[in-house]
């Protein structure tokens, strides 16, 4: 029998609901039953006074101002404080293909994220669609209620085409968080293990497990911040230009990376390789790890099962990190989004470039450049001098990157 929903934050009446009796008393779903967001108003609506300027006859006279002079919709509308968190449900988190629906609680967790962590607004936006054109249209026609767009959870290689196309045509910051803010983290956490090493990026060699959205993006801001050599695998082994069975997106990367020419397996990759970068799951055999280089660091980001664990990372690497939040080095996007959001909305970017997410990566970098330990070449999430040092990265990178509006 249906029942009536009370939000627990509020206390308000959320609305009517199906039988929920089978459904787990714990305090995951005590959080989440009525959703995890609202919608706020940030003028009063007291008396008639008020609802004349908020709304008829007082809007029609911004409504006309920006019809002349289009400009203004960012200071007189939420339009440059606002992102869309974008999915089609195809590969949220370690669930897969779960659907639009199913993926609503994860965007609505990021935008909730936006808020607590950049100060930004988001809104969750599931689509029931998964074909390229139709994704790309409907965020098209979407744009003008927004100042940025985050792509969350769609599969690869979709999501590159999707990316893509979306900047060729958008004149606002566009962004797949999946691939760019692993990637900025990433290479946060690298410069810090080598800075706390004594060893030069230059010098590194980098094995990365998984060829999709975040491997791709983890390879190519390696090799722009100067890294040695880089070699990505995937379930067949190693990425490169002998192999018949690439898809277009691996062809390209196999022609800028694995300049030491490996073939063959993760395993033997990682002989003698100075970095271990795991975004792709299963298990790396600990004989394999035994072969890496003296001092190497281990990265390995699956989520709940690391890669390699790090009770077995420890007794070889020098720098040991995992994408959990109960292991020392979490590599947390959240340690980059909302910042680089709230920089590019803050000069009106009309784009996030490379050079803005080497900056956002080197901000992140220093906020804990005194602290360095083996424990500690990343900061937390809830350090509060994150935000305001990738926010203002960002913005001052985007100005010199010529994409700043103001």
């Amino acid at each position: 029998m249906a029942t009536e929903i009370v939000n627990p934050l509020t206390g308000g009446n959320a609305g009517p609901a199906a039988d929920t009796d089978d459904i787990p008393l714990d305090p995951v779903f005590a959080l989440h039953r009525g959703g995890k967001m609202e919608i706020a108003s940030t003028v009063p609506v007291r008396d008639a006074a008020d609802l004349s300027l908020a709304y008829t006859p007082g809007v029609a006279e911004v409504c006309t101002a920006i019809a002349e002079r289009p400009e203004l919709v960012h200071d007189y509308t939420w339009k440059s404080q606002v992102v869309a968190v974008v999915t089609d449900g195809t590969a949220v988190l370690g669930l897969g293909d779960i659907g639009p629906e199913a993926s609503l609680p994860v965007m609505e967790g990021k935008a909730i994220l936006f808020k607590q962590f950049g100060g930004v607004d988001a809104v969750p936006i599931a689509l029931d669609c998964t074909d390229v054109d139709e994704i790309v249209e409907t965020v098209v026609r979407l744009a003008p209620s927004f100042g940025g767009v985050n792509l969350e959870d769609i599969s690869a290689p979709r999501c590159f085409e999707i990316e893509r196309r979306l900047i060729e045509r958008l004149d606002i910051p566009v962004f797949h968080d999946d691939q760019h803010g692993t990637a900025v983290v990433t290479l946060a956490a690298l410069r810090n293990a080598a800075k706390l090493t004594g060893r030069d990026i230059g010098a590194l060699r980098a094995v990365i497990s998984g060829a999709g959205a975040a491997g791709v993006a983890i390879a190519r801001i390696l090799l722009e911040a100067g890294i040695g050599d880089v070699a990505v695998t995937d379930r067949k082994g190693v990425v490169h230009e002998g192999r018949d069975d690439l898809n277009p997106v691996k062809r390209e990367l196999a022609s800028y990376t694995n300049r030491a020419g490996l073939t063959g397996s993760l395993e033997s990759a990682l002989a003698g390789a100075d970095v271990f970068i795991g975004v792709s799951g299963g298990t790396v055999a600990e004989s394999a790890v035994a072969t890496m280089a003296e001092g190497c660091f281990v990265f390995a980001m699956a989520n709940p099962t690391p890669e390699i664990h790090p009770e077995v990372a420890h007794r070889y690497a020098a720098v040991v990190a995992t994408g959990r939040s109960d292991f020392p080095n979490q590599i947390n996007n959240v340690l980059a989004f909302p910042g680089i959001f709230a920089g590019a909305l803050q000069v009106r970017a009309s784009a996030i470039t490379e050079g803005m997410k080497l900056a956002a990566a080197a901000a992140l970098a220093d906020v804990v450049a005194g602290e360095l330990s083996a424990d500690c070449v990343i900061p937390s999430p809830f350090d509060a001098r994150v935000a305001p040092a990738v926010t203002a990265a960002v913005a001052a990178a985007a100005r010199v990157e010529g994409v700043a509006r103001r």
